[in-house]
């Protein structure tokens, strides 16, 4: 097997990564309410931005936080299907993984919303005066 042979194959392979990271983005987006609701958010967040004109600074800090919260979320997605493929009983072990995966979501959105209090409130202000 020849060089050019094996980087196809590993430019497949890699085609083929897309494609499920795609159907576990799909996933989270049908299935996942908490998702429906950053996916909301975040589009309303980046027409704010627009809208507002805020500087491309802010732009790229919104933009990494929403990738950030997306992110966060779809793991504590995965997290919470592994804990419910391992037991389908209650067990206090897998209530705790649950609980701790959902609150490292719920730090980063607390930290989300402050960052977007002090990028959005100045340009509001402006506006409103």
């Amino acid at each position: 097997m020849g060089l050019q042979d094996r980087n196809r194959r590993g430019f497949k392979r890699l085609l083929k990564s897309f494609y499920y990271a795609s159907q576990g983005l799909v996933y989270v987006l049908k299935h996942e309410q908490n998702m429906n609701i950053h996916f909301i958010v975040a589009v309303i967040t980046l027409l704010g931005a627009y809208f507002l004109s805020v500087p491309l600074i802010h732009w790229l800090i919104l933009l990494l936080v929403i990738a950030g919260m997306f992110a966060l979320e779809i793991m504590n997605t995965a997290i919470e299907r592994t804990v419910d493929l391992v037991t389908n009983e209650y067990h206090p072990l897998a209530k705790r993984a649950k609980d701790i995966a959902a609150a490292g979501v719920f730090i980063y959105c607390f930290f989300a919303v402050v960052i977007g209090i002090l990028i959005f409130l100045p340009p509001l202000l402006e506006l409103l005066s």
